[in-house]
């Protein structure tokens, strides 16, 4: 408390049953009872009442002039009221028990199951999250800056979990916004959170977490040395960071547990780590960080933990020495093997994952069944990083793609369709580069052979049929358009040793079969920034809706 207030110290130590004075937090279990005015610098959590010309219970800040700040925003009739994340922060510190957190949705925007939903909210959680992005779907939408989901679905959902946590009156936080996280996914879901409070007369507080990062700051930390590849990409230049076209960072606990500790409702972030939704308010409360993170790296994915996987809702009960897992789906059943299993997702080592605050060790964990369906977890641990560290994502664009979709059941063209790409491949180049150098890449994938394995078996027999797709990335749509139809029409006719019928050597499922499909891109930033103060690089804002 700072020592310029000593005579209002000495009010509190008169009317307090007994208080403690922390680095500026007064921490009371009495009550205080004045008509004056309180003045303090620090912050007030009271497990009693305090009462100014009436009764208020608060988990709230004091400010300068005595004025009461519950992280609210005023109702109807000008009054404050205390929001989600206040109530429930206060709720737990006055009476510890075990929290219940529901992951909604594996990710959002792809529908969220309505009897699974309902049922959770039946069981009166205390937080309401999903993750909403992913790397998953490759680059483009991170370098286009659009949602990978309907915007139909995505509003649908987001409206689900904006009208089941207001009901309850408990936090929302939605993690990743708009697919990617980037500023124009994030903007993009925040105007339909926006629309959806206005149609329907929703009132709440809402935190907004940025995780778009500076330039110039990325390029100094370049010249530092302070950013390194991720799963063998090559070291980060200056040149990729100015070239790309969006550049994120992933988010850990730390700004959501200050926006929650600012008093929303609902939490709209970038782009973060999943667990982060789910892990940041039970850490708050001192549960243990190890279970909380491990409980989240789980239930971030809903149901898909369970026999059979699902993208159900899930509810996760965690206490101080462990957590349950149910599935609000009645048939899926999480059994500690398809619990343990889900481990091994997404991750390299199934005994670690690295977050940007620390490293959890599943080396000790535990998983015993409670019934058919429910699973108990135990002994995570959790060890804090002394080297923080931001994992970033930025893409590049690369050009502009075209494919040729088609197949073929002719056992002699499959036979030899090797050869026969090569050779249309160089009969195409002379044919679009006689006045041009060559500036576009074609490739060829044939699904049934090695269109999604790197390396089939030498020895495999030979697929009945064939999809062979085509993909040529030029500098412009309509450099990519020619390749692909001229690449059609020969491939289509392309003669070669024991050929049978000269009608075409493929099939079309439609026509065109050839689809522009407009900015291809790469991912140029895959790389861990080392940083002093991870949470500094990504803002918080509020607004009243």
């Amino acid at each position: 408390m700072s020592t310029g207030h000593s005579s209002t110290r000495r009010c509190w130590e008169s009317n307090y049953d007994r208080f403690t004075v922390i680095a500026n937090v007064v921490v009371t279990a009495g009550r205080l009872v004045t008509a004056g005015v309180l003045v303090t610098a620090g912050r007030l959590v009271t497990a009693g009442v305090l009462d100014m010309a009436g009764v208020l219970g608060t988990a709230g800040v004091l400010d300068m002039a005595g004025v009461l700040d519950m992280g609210g925003v005023p109702d109807s009739a000008g009054a404050l009221v205390m929001t989600a994340s206040a109530r429930i922060l206060d709720s737990l510190r006055r009476a510890r028990r075990p929290m219940r957190l529901v992951g909604a949705s594996g990710q959002l925007g792809y529908g969220v199951p309505t009897p699974a939903f309902e049922a959770a909210l039946a069981r009166q959680p205390d937080l309401i999250g999903a993750d909403m992005g992913s790397i998953d779907i490759g680059p483009t939408y991170l370098g286009k800056g659009e949602m990978a989901t309907a915007p139909v679905a995505t509003r649908r959902d987001l409206r689900k979990l904006l009208h089941g946590a207001r009901k309850l009156d408990i936090p929302c936080v939605i993690g990743s916004a708009g697919s990617a996280g980037a500023a124009a996914h994030l903007d993009a879901t925040l105007a339909i959170v926006r629309d959806i409070a206005r149609a329907d007369g929703l009132h709440f507080r809402l935190g907004v977490l940025r995780s778009d990062l500076s330039r110039p700051m990325l390029a100094q930390a370049v010249r530092e040395g302070r950013v390194r590849g991720i799963d063998g990409m090559p070291a980060l230049t200056e040149e990729e960071v100015r070239e790309a076209a969006n550049i994120v960072g992933q988010m850990g606990m730390g700004p959501f547990r200050r926006a929650l500790a600012e008093g929303v409702d609902v939490i709209i972030a970038g782009r973060a780590c999943d667990t982060a939704i789910f892990a940041s308010l039970p850490t708050m409360l001192d549960y243990p960080t190890g279970l909380a993170v491990h409980m989240a790296k789980i239930i971030e994915c809903a149901s898909l933990c369970c026999v059979p996987g699902g993208r159900d809702s899930i509810l996760a009960e965690l206490d101080d020495n462990g957590f349950v897992l149910e599935s609000m789906n009645p048939q899926r059943r999480a059994t500690p093997t398809s619990v343990a299993a889900h481990s091994l997702y997404e991750q390299a080592d199934p005994f670690t994952v690295y977050e940007p605050e620390g490293r959890l060790d599943l080396s000790a964990a535990q998983y015993l069944a409670v019934d058919d369906r429910r699973t108990r977890v135990a002994g995570a641990r959790w060890e804090i990083s002394a080297d923080p560290c931001v994992k970033i994502e930025g893409a590049r664009k690369i050009g502009e793609r075209a494919v040729l979709l088609s197949g073929a059941a002719d056992p002699r063209f499959i036979a030899r369709h090797r050869e026969i790409l090569s050779a249309v491949s160089d009969v195409v180049r002379e044919l679009v580069c006689e006045d041009q150098p060559q500036d576009y890449t074609l490739r060829f994938r044939v699904y049934g052979v090695d269109g999604v394995r790197m390396a089939p078996p030498q020895q495999e027999p030979p697929p009945g049929e064939v999809f062979v797709m085509g993909e040529c990335i030029a500098p412009t749509a309509e450099r990519a358009a020619e390749v692909v139809r001229t690449c059609k029409q020969y491939l289509l006719h392309h003669g070669y040793p024991g050929r049978l019928s000269t009608a075409g050597n493929l099939a079309f499922p439609f026509t065109p079969p050839e689809v522009s499909l407009g900015p291809a891109y790469r991912f140029n930033v895959y790389h861990l920034l080392h940083t002093a103060d991870p949470d500094a690089l990504f803002p918080f804002e509020v607004e009243a809706l």
